[in-house]
């Protein structure tokens, strides 16, 4: 008798301690990301019984904070991801939530209108970021190297007023920071933008392996209120409170953010399906995540090349 109470003891306790903790995301300044306010503010996770806390962060920060274990799954890039696996912290990327359609920019001063015309010339970028991966992209298609500029390692969200200061020619930043640097130096252009490269930049929820594994349940009512928020945003009939929320988180009038979500590519969930499916190209979140993987290897961000599969999860959407 007294060992089958014990017994009844050790599963009781062992069933608390699977849900007594809620699972920690660290999100931050992306459209895509900013998405997940929706889901909050409606308070669709309780309604479908999971318990989750979002944490909001600096980008940068956020991949700090789960690097350092702080966060059960951050809001990365997929190259982001290598980055973080590669140096801190391993995790897969479990959620596509988009990719970046035109909102990572390449925006340059009066009188520059073409990438060619960057030869010589000073360029801000985050050196090693995704950012510095489309200026590369972008100087290749030209005919160009980094070589043929002069690169200046410059904090994404310090890009605006490094440009407006007329101490680069151009700069690379993805939103708010790209349209930041339109607005603040009057006649500046978007030269090159992500548009020109679908795919290049895949925009995730990236999770701890060992909390995928122990809560399969709890994250697979994650990305059911995840898709609950996608079909709010898409249809036409809730899009506008969808975007009202989102400004609101970001601190940003409601119809400039309907501008700056139309760089972002949201995906159905039979969409994000698809690019889970292996290619050697941009059009698979595999095929796009081995470019970032050369890049960062090239450009010594990490020393040894990662397998992207060891990165990518689709056991959400199974």
């Amino acid at each position: 008798m007294l060992r089958r109470f014990a017994l009844f003891l050790v599963v009781l306790i062992s069933t608390n301690l699977a849900y007594a903790a809620p699972l920690v995301i660290g999100y931050s300044d992306w459209p895509g990301w900013v998405a997940w306010e929706v889901g909050i503010e409606k308070g669709w996770f309780e309604e479908i019984g999971v318990d989750v806390r979002f944490e909001w962060f600096d980008y940068v920060a956020s991949m700090d904070a789960y690097a350092a274990g702080q966060l059960d799954a951050v809001c990365m890039t997929n190259g982001d991801a290598l980055v973080t696996g590669a140096t801190g912290r391993r995790s897969v990327m479990a959620i596509i939530n988009d990719f970046s359609n035109g909102n990572d920019m390449i925006v340059a001063r009066p009188g520059i209108t073409n990438i060619s015309q960057l030869a010589g010339r000073k360029v801000g970028v985050e050196v090693g970021f995704v950012g510095h991966l489309l200026l590369l992209r972008a100087l290749e298609k030209s005919g160009l190297t980094e070589d043929d500029i002069e690169l200046v390692n410059v904090r994404t969200n310090e890009t605006p007023m490094v440009l407006a200061s007329g101490e680069v020619d151009a700069i690379v930043a993805w939103q708010p920071s790209s349209s930041q640097s339109l607005q603040m130096s009057p006649g500046a252009t978007a030269i090159y933008s992500s548009a020109n490269d679908p795919g290049l930049i895949y925009d995730t929820l990236a999770i701890a392996p060992e909390s995928l594994n122990q809560y399969p349940e709890q994250w697979g009512k994650v990305i059911k209120v995840w898709y609950r928020i996608v079909d709010f945003i898409s249809d036409p009939s809730t899009n506008a409170a969808a975007v009202e929320i989102m400004a609101a988180r970001v601190g940003v009038a409601p119809e400039k953010y309907a501008d700056l979500m139309k760089g972002t590519r949201f995906l159905t969930k039979a969409e994000a399906l698809d690019r889970y499916s292996a290619t050697e190209d941009l059009g698979s979140l595999s095929g796009s995540t081995s470019v970032a993987d050369s890049f960062n290897v090239k450009y010594k961000v990490y020393p040894a090349t990662q397998s992207a599969a060891d990165y990518i999860s689709d056991t959400l959407y199974k």
